[in-house]
C-alpha cells in the first residue's frame, strides 16, 4: 500500500481487529472523478449514508482491475488522498444498468437517492470512464454493484 495516511489507518484498525492481521492489504479508493464529489461521498460514506458504489464492468475489465469480493476491505479516501474511513464489502452483484432499481439508488446515497439522480450522474460517470477506451455507456451494460459497511474511521 503506497499511501501512508491509508496505510496508517489500516494500521490503527489491525490494532483493534488483529482476527485480520493476515487479511490482503486494502484496497484505497476515492470515489467519483473529480474533486467536489469525491470529498463529498468520502463524507457520506462516513456518515453512514452511502453503503454502495457503482462500477462499470467494462471500465474494470480496461483498467485490468479485479471484480470486488465479498469480505474485501477498502480505505476510502478524499480527493488528496486522505483516509477518511474503511469499508468492507458485504454483497456484489452484476446487473444490467436498466434493472438498476430505486432500492439500490438509496442505498448508493447520492444526490436526492432518487432512481432518476442515479441513472443520470451514472451515465455521465460512464461516458467519461469509457471514452479514452472508445466506447460508450448503453442501457445493457453490465454494472457492477457493490455493497459495503463501515467498519472504521478515526
Amino acid at each position: 500500500m503506497d499511501n501512508a495516511s491509508a496505510r496508517a489507518m489500516w494500521g490503527d484498525y489491525l490494532d483493534a481487529h488483529l482476527e485480520h492481521a493476515f487479511e490482503e492489504a486494502p484496497k484505497v479508493v476515492h470515489f467519483c472523478n473529480n474533486e467536489l464529489d469525491a470529498d463529498h461521498c468520502a463524507d457520506l460514506v462516513k456518515k453512514g449514508i452511502k453503503k454502495a458504489t457503482s462500477s462499470s464492468l467494462l471500465g474494470l475489465q480496461y483498467r485490468k482491475e479485479q471484480l470486488p469480493k465479498i469480505g474485501d476491505f477498502m480505505v476510502v479516501t478524499n480527493w488528496e488522498g486522505k483516509a477518511q474511513c474503511i469499508v468492507r464489502t458485504t454483497s456484489v452483484r452484476l446487473r444490467p444498468f436498466f434493472s438498476i432499481d430505486e432500492t439500490y439508488a438509496r442505498t448508493e446515497g447520492e444526490g436526492d437517492k432518487s432512481l432518476e439522480y442515479w441513472k443520470r450522474t451514472h451515465w455521465d460517470y460512464y461516458t467519461k470512464e469509457l471514452e479514452p477506451f472508445g466506447r460508450v455507456p448503453r442501457e445493457s451494460m453490465i454494472v457492477v454493484c457493490q455493497e459495503f459497511e463501515k467498519v472504521f474511521q478515526r
